[in-house]
């Protein structure tokens, strides 16, 4: 399949089920609101070496915020239940109560509860207050600013991580500009977190390495400067190859986003540097969810 001088690969990216859960974070100011957004979504790259994986989703105006102030959604995938309710409220905890006048709400309902205000309350030392307000329990908790408000807890749901696009470029440059065009039509995809560093990741990573106890390591394959010393996946006319990795609601939600990056690179063509488009798998045998680049494009 060619499409403006682009190769897409037959390949598919091979993706894991994880457990994810939705924020809505709101403060005085839409500034406030995405600083907290993004500190309590740091380090959160990949559940390997972060425990979880987390980003920002969109912002959200103040017509829509529960409270009717500037938000932000932030999405947190991990590998199981017990590791979302773990790491949820220790991240609001530092990161979401201590931002100047930040809120935290749920952003799902359904599926089995992670605790916001449940467990935080308890700064409050026995100051805090518990409200219902249309149906919702509502925490306020006492500090020097004022006071944090919070749900008592949130919905989770059975999401997807890993899903994966890797764009072969004619130069560094080239490719890195073509992942950032990418990146930003990615992003309008609701329900989806690019959470590697301004969603792209230059070390793709392969199952396994020939050290013990590593899990992953680098791509040997993808590696331009390796092109004469192991089996490379890579033409001559490639220099530089670069990762977008995607986490989900749902699988149509990766699909969407998948194909919002590709029609993105596409749009961009050869004459911009882009080769080839290519996702990363492990033959199928570890990842329930497959997305085949050429049929999503069909």
């Amino acid at each position: 399949m060619i499409l403006n001088g682009v190769e897409i690969r037959d390949s598919f990216a091979e993706a894991f089920p994880m457990v994810g859960t939705r924020l809505i974070i709101t403060a005085d100011t839409a500034k406030w609101a995405m600083i907290a957004a993004k500190t309590v979504t740091g380090f959160a790259t990949s559940v390997i070496g972060c425990g979880c994986e987390g980003g920002v989703e969109r912002e959200i105006p103040e017509s829509e915020t529960p409270d009717g102030r500037p938000g932000v959604a932030v999405l947190f995938f991990t590998m199981d239940l017990k590791g979302l309710q773990t790491v949820v409220p220790n991240r609001i905890g530092q990161c979401v109560l201590t931002s100047p006048t930040s809120a935290c709400y749920a952003g799902m309902e359904g599926g089995a509860k992670v605790s916001i205000g449940k467990a935080l309350r308890y700064f409050g030392d026995g100051w805090q207050i518990a409200k219902n307000v249309d149906g919702r329990r509502i925490w306020r908790v006492p500090v020097m600013e004022g006071e944090f408000v919070c749900d008592h807890e949130t919905g989770s749901v059975s999401g997807v991580g890993g899903g994966n696009i890797l764009i072969l470029g004619a130069s560094r440059a080239e490719t890195l500009a073509a992942a950032e065009v990418a990146v930003e039509a990615m992003q309008k995809v609701e329900g989806c977190i690019l959470p590697f560093p301004g969603g792209i990741v230059r070390s793709g990573s392969k199952v396994g390495s020939k050290y013990k106890g590593m899990f992953a390591s680098s791509n040997n394959a993808y590696c331009p400067t390796l092109r004469a010393q192991t089996e490379s996946k890579l033409p001559p006319e490639v220099a530089s190859v670069q990762e977008i990795v995607i986490d989900g609601v749902s699988f149509e939600a990766v699909s969407a986003c998948t194909r919002a990056g590709i029609e993105a690179l596409v749009a961009l063509g050869r004459d911009k540097g882009v080769v080839a488009i290519d996702a990363g798998n492990y033959g199928g045998n570890l990842g329930p969810f497959h997305f085949k680049l050429r049929e999503i494009m069909a």
